[in-house]
């Protein structure tokens, strides 16, 4: 089942990149090696075909004679239809050929849509990230129990989760405490922001981390402006996730509203999950669930309590349920191979005839 899921995949890809191909804009790198093979097949067809006619020059050579019992019908379908194979075979021929001259396209823009969203993934670094919260999943190998590790996994775990889907998103990593970082701007090179939350996941680094209160609000903004520099504000598909233990200094210590921390995305109309990492736990100071709930909602999000290993996984899967969505690109190339499509045209043309000629009883007789 797995080999005929790969290659339902893979035609599905070629069909897709034939859909994005323009003949006119192809060029051919080793048109002159190409020009050469099909010379030379052709030559050795000719050679073939007069072998075989001065083979047939004495019909009668070794055979027996016998009287016409029925007229000849003529050419019918069936007769016609035994070609079939060779046929597939032969139409396989030119993509084959084209493959070889190895095609590429010069530089290129085009406009694609993609299954996905772009997503600014906002990670609280601040001193309050310390308190207790084991993992086992999420921050496997980490050297302690502290929250912010069960945080870099959360979101670790979210991009790959979202890497084994369907999606195609663009992601950006912002680091947070009393100031906010762009750590990776928007990119679908998830590998790399991968890398990016295992550095930051590192403890010294954490520990070297210099801003270590908490104020969300200078990470929305830092995210926002991260949109409002790729040209995103007034596109569709943005979205925010916020993880973070909740433990705002400015709404805490300075008198501002949770509706004041989270006013730049609901301006920029941007949606913001927040995971509030580690629920309320005794004794220290947060914000309390309702506010933030009333806050994230005006901005058409979620929130969700991570009190737990097991509550933060089962957010993340909610997240990514209702992050589904579609996205528009522009895609710049420049010199992109473009024989894939020839050469598995010409395979699955190949695999075909040879399947006819094996298999099915008509087609196994070749003129």
């Amino acid at each position: 089942m797995q080999f005929f899921r790969d290659l339902f995949g893979i035609i599905e890809a070629t069909w897709a990149e034939w859909a994005d191909l323009r003949l006119e804009r192809l060029l051919f790198s080793e048109g002159t090696t190409a020009r050469q093979i099909l010379l030379a097949l052709l030559g050795g067809a000719a050679i073939f075909v007069v072998i075989r006619s001065f083979g047939n020059r004495n019909p009668g050579h070794s055979r027996m004679a016998l009287p016409a019992l029925v007229k000849s019908p003529g050419l019918t379908r069936i007769s016609m239809a035994r070609h079939g194979a060779l046929l597939l075979a032969l139409a396989g021929l030119p993509f084959f050929i084209l493959a070889l001259a190895d095609p590429r396209t010069a530089l290129t823009r085009s406009e694609t849509t993609f299954p996905g969203r772009r997503i600014a993934l906002l990670i609280d670094a601040s001193s309050s990230m310390l308190s207790a919260l084991p993992s086992t999943t999420l921050a496997k190998g980490a050297p302690n129990n502290a929250a912010f590790f069960t945080t870099v996994g959360a979101a670790r775990y979210f991009i790959e989760r979202r890497m084994g889907g369907k999606y195609r998103d663009l992601m950006g990593l912002v680091e947070f405490g009393d100031d906010a970082y762009v750590i990776t701007p928007f990119t679908t090179d998830y590998e790399n922001i991968l890398l990016s939350t295992t550095l930051i996941g590192d403890w010294n680094e954490f520990m070297a981390f210099p801003d270590q209160g908490t104020v969300v609000a200078r990470a929305v903004e830092q995210a926002v402006g991260l949109f409002q520099a790729f040209d995103y504000l007034d596109a569709a598909g943005n979205l925010m996730v916020i993880f973070t233990d909740g433990a705002d200094a400015d709404v805490l210590e300075n008198g501002k509203t949770v509706d004041d921390v989270l006013a730049e995305a609901q301006k920029a109309k941007i949606p913001v999950y927040l995971i509030k990492i580690g629920g309320n736990i005794q004794n220290k100071r947060s914000v309390a669930d309702e506010l933030w709930i009333g806050a994230v909602r005006k901005t058409g999000g979620e929130f969700f309590s991570g009190a737990d290993e097991p509550t933060i996984i089962r957010a993340i899967q909610a997240i990514d349920r209702r992050a589904a969505g579609q996205i528009q690109m522009r895609q710049y190339s420049t010199e992109r191979p473009r024989y894939a499509p020839f050469a598995m045209t010409a395979a699955l043309l190949w695999c075909a005839a040879l399947v006819l000629r094996f298999t099915i009883p008509t087609f196994q007789t070749f003129p």
